[in-house]
């Protein structure tokens, strides 16, 4: 069978109503956390794509029992001296920087050296911005470049660390956390503003936590060692791959879409807030606390009269992993849509502010870049009658599923590579676009 996904037809008008797949950040970090509690642990909606799965198939590796029943999983921990792994395991990672990054703060004290590895596009990806503060430690890494494959091989004599992260990487600083959790004495950490879920995942659990957030930085100080009891978590909806029903309903004529249940963090709704900068006026419903998180149902309806925006800076890292899509909205928008400070989106999965400007090219809309800077000049009138075809984007779930929001929104014969992406973050999108009527 071939892998590839055709599209020759816009999606026509829809009124409907969706529940998306539960939050892959939360879905890995509960697997890990689940893993180092006291007792069996009960994750519901656990979100079932490749990513989560081997995270499932790591904790498996270092002697954790898990099973799967009719609405949730089982983890058996055994607290953050649990691991039992055998001799000379690997622990492939897939595509999940996630998963790679925060598995080495969990590895601080493993008994035994294990190698961490994972795909040609993982492997490209920089662990030094992890492996350099865990050397700190006290803990021996061995690594070439800056790339994988990774073997470490823990230490009992731990020391804690101040460490500084720079790049608004949630991932890297969530990966100091969890090293903190097994170290003696008190880990500082200063941390440009990311997504959150580390934190409160933390403080739902009584991990010794403190944290003040000031306007750039966040601060955080953990008290190690610390045991913590196992838990039961109901996951939310991800809001990233919400987004990419969000726009296609932004973007598509007299369509209406109601979002339940989704994870509405204020870390993670920057593409939320750039739209509706966008003149989007996408609201939300019912919303709760749950866990320390915001929850809550999205409403959004087709809009003609989108407008460029000027971006600030200090929603880049709240909307990292949605301006593939933001950048099709500003392709329709009225007005110059102006972006700063990109350079973190070329250390994803793949290149992706590379890709989307060749992506933009395609479809004919002008831009100017500098450096890491880019300038969009929307057309409001955008409409595609051409043939595209979208590949060699190293099987990016993110490339791929805005290739099939921009089919479905501005016309054209599409023909799209390595459908089999989705399975990454998101297995039942082919499903959800059915269900709106997406002929696919």
């Amino acid at each position: 069978m071939e892998n590839i996904l055709k599209i020759s037809k816009k999606i026509t008008p829809f009124n409907k109503e969706l529940e998306i797949s539960g939050d892959k950040s939360i879905s890995i970090r509960c697997v890990l956390l689940a893993s180092q509690a006291v007792g069996i642990s009960k994750i519901y909606n656990l979100l079932e794509s490749e990513d989560v799965m081997s995270a499932l198939h790591a904790i498996k590796k270092l002697g954790i029992k898990y099973r799967k029943f009719r609405n949730h999983y089982s983890i058996y921990g055994f607290g953050i001296n649990g691991y039992n792994p055998k001799k000379n395991i690997k622990i492939d990672a897939g595509n999940s920087g996630t998963l790679a990054r925060l598995i080495l703060g969990l590895l601080v004290n493993s008994k035994r050296k294990i190698k961490i590895i994972g795909d040609k596009s993982l492997s490209k990806r920089d662990f030094s911005r992890v492996t350099e503060p865990l050397k700190n430690f006290g803990v021996n890494i061995k690594i070439k470049k800056k790339n994988l494959p990774i073997t470490i091989l823990g230490t009992e004599f731990l020391r804690p660390i101040n460490y500084t992260e720079k790049l608004g990487s949630a991932q890297c600083k969530s990966c100091i956390m969890l090293a903190s959790i097994k170290t003696p004495g008190i880990t500082k950490i200063k941390a440009k503003k990311s997504r959150n879920h580390s934190e409160l995942l933390f403080k739902s659990l009584k991990i010794p936590i403190k944290t003040i957030s000031k306007k750039s930085n966040d601060y955080i100080e953990i008290k190690g060692p610390s045991n913590f009891k196992s838990f039961n978590y109901k996951i939310p909806g991800d809001i990233s791959s919400s987004a990419f029903f969000i726009v296609l309903t932004l973007l598509s004529e007299k369509s209406k879409l109601y979002i339940k249940n989704v994870n509405i963090n204020d870390s993670r709704t920057g593409v939320i807030k750039i739209l509706n900068k966008m003149n989007a006026k996408i609201s939300y419903k019912n919303k709760k606390i749950y866990k320390g998180e915001y929850i809550g149902d999205i409403l959004v309806k087709s809009r003609n009269k989108l407008i460029g925006v000027n971006c600030p800076k200090s929603l880049n890292s709240a909307a990292i992993d949605e301006f593939l899509i933001i950048f099709l909205v500003a392709a329709k928008a009225k007005g110059i849509s102006t972006f700063r400070d990109l350079n973190e989106l070329n250390k994803k999965e793949s290149p992706r502010l590379d890709i989307a400007l060749k992506f933009l090219k395609m479809i004919g809309i002008k831009y100017l870049r500098n450096r890491d800077n880019i300038k969009i000049y929307g057309n409001p009138n955008l409409k595609l009658n051409g043939n595209y075809i979208i590949k060699n984007f190293r099987k990016d779930h993110r490339v791929f599923m805005m290739s099939c929001v921009a089919a479905l929104s501005f016309g054209g014969k599409w023909i799209i590579h390595d459908k089999d992406s989705v399975r990454t973050s998101f297995p039942s999108f082919f499903e959800k676009l059915k269900k709106l009527g997406a002929k696919v």
